[in-house]
């Protein structure tokens, strides 16, 4: 007879006890066995959602389902290695520029992604609007990318052999109301992240209305957790909690995303992907090591020639017209005056329901659906000039894409003071010292605080599904 059993360990944890390092091996190996029911592991996931877990807890979760599978190793490596992970966000196109730009700095970033799932999009997903490339890379030839000094980074698919608990007990908590608990979300994005063989991590926590994380204690709360888990791992880890109540950039989508990226890459773009990306190059050329100027090697033309390198390495033509939609429509300002309020979580369903997102995993999407906006907050507009160009290849998507946007955006007019652009990173989170002269706001110029849920200890209040956990942006 077995020294641990389902039904004990989940009453534990149900009576608010805390699981010791055997149950929680125990719990994890079985169920990744089979042995373990679905029933029985949706039932120990709702009781750490109520009960939460505490950071011995939570280091051990994770390194039960880093020992379920493989862990990549790139310490041989001639660069230092280390990653990056978004929790998601609309307009969220700041892996495409950043992985190639830290990689002119010297480092090797092996980053392994995920696609879109509800109204947060997914980098593989834009990557593979470009003709030709492949997100299925085996480890052999990330090591050779990585080790190409034109190349220097890799962005692509986790295979199955990493942390393939995770991958289980997220399709299971995606169905039996279990997404929101601090200490499983962190939990699952760590340990891919640790699986993935990186010795430094900068993790981007979103907070707003278009991300996951709604407040700041939440996005705080989550950021430490997974802080914690990536130096008990050993690896160096940096979380920057970001605005995401406007979408970032002017596009979301998937081409015209990568688009937009390309510009960044060619000392151009959106000021605000442009301020991100240097920002997250800092933190990451720091945790590496290196003494090195990202804004430099933006600016003189070396992350484009990282980026041509990184997507011919995985099969990709960097010289081929990106797809394009066959459909547009136009919404206009219905009077003139300020635009005071862009909603990212509004923006993002409208891209969603145009076809650039998906409602559930394994769902084809369009390259080259999405949505461009021709004014920020805080622009000034006429009655009737276009505010968003709508793209689809499936018009009869254009109603319900509308709807989503009834209520998105928000003309003043009068006399309007321009609302001052708030910051875009609003905190830092570290095992080393915070840095200074930086302050949280709830918006980033719209002028319209975030919704606010009640405090929690390890778990969440429940909104739309967004993959938060399974992507790295």
């Amino acid at each position: 007879m077995t020294a641990h059993d389902a039904v004990s360990i989940i009453g534990a944890k149900r009576d608010g006890g805390e699981l010791s390092d055997a149950q929680i091996d125990w719990a994890v190996a079985a169920f990744t066995r089979g042995e373990m029911a679905d029933e029985q592991m949706a039932a120990l996931a709702m009781a750490i959602v109520l009960r939460g877990m505490n950071r011995r807890e939570t280091a051990r979760w994770t390194e039960a389902m880093l020992r379920s599978g493989r862990r990549l190793d790139f310490t041989d490596l001639p660069r230092p290695t280390v990653d990056k992970h978004s929790t998601g966000g609309v307009g969220d196109k700041i892996t495409l520029p950043l992985a190639p730009l830290v990689a002119a700095c010297g480092a090797a970033v092996p980053q392994l992604s995920g696609r879109g799932l509800g109204y947060t999009g997914g980098t593989l997903d834009k990557l593979e609007s470009i003709p030709g490339w492949r997100a299925d890379i085996d480890p052999g030839r990330m090591r050779e990318i990585l080790t190409d000094p034109a190349a220097g980074c890799v962005v692509c698919a986790a295979g199955a052999d990493l942390a393939p608990a995770d991958k289980r007990l997220y399709a299971l908590r995606d169905t039996t109301g279990t997404v929101e608990s601090i200490p499983l979300i962190a939990s699952s994005i760590m340990s891919k992240k640790i699986a993935e063989g990186t010795a430094a991590l900068v993790l981007d926590v979103k907070l707003g209305s278009g991300a996951f994380m709604r407040t700041r204690e939440e996005a705080h709360a989550l950021a430490t957790a997974m802080v914690e888990l990536g130096a008990d791992a050993g690896v160096r880890t940096v979380a920057l909690l970001t605005a995401m109540d406007s979408p970032l950039g002017r596009t979301a989508g998937n081409a015209l995303e990568v688009a937009e990226a390309l510009e960044v890459l060619a000392g151009g773009g959106p000021a605000d992907i442009v301020e991100l990306t240097l920002a997250l190059a800092r933190e990451m050329v720091a945790l590496a090591g290196l003494d090195t100027d990202p804004a430099a090697a933006l600016a003189d033309g070396r992350a484009m020639d990282h980026w041509t390198a990184m997507i011919r390495a995985q099969g990709g033509d960097p010289g081929a017209p990106l797809p394009t939609a066959a459909h547009t429509e136009t919404l206009s300002a219905p009077v003139s005056g300020t635009l005071t309020r862009l909603d990212a979580r509004g923006v993002g369903i409208a891209a969603w329901r145009l076809g650039a997102g998906r409602a559930r995993q394994g769902d084809p999407v369009q390259a080259a659906a999405g949505v461009q906006w021709h004014a920020a907050p805080g622009d000034p507009v006429t009655a009737g000039q276009p505010l968003l160009t709508l793209h689809t290849d499936t018009p009869e998507a254009f109603p319900r894409a509308f709807e989503a946007l009834a209520e998105a955006i928000t003309v003043e007019t009068g006399s309007v003071d321009r609302p001052a652009p708030g910051p875009l990173v609003l905190d830092r989170v570290g095992t080393d010292a915070p840095r200074t002269g930086q302050h949280w706001s709830p918006h980033r110029g719209s002028g319209h605080p975030s919704a606010r849920s009640g405090p929690g200890t390890g778990r969440l209040h429940p909104r739309p599904a967004a993959d938060h956990e399974g992507n790295s942006r």
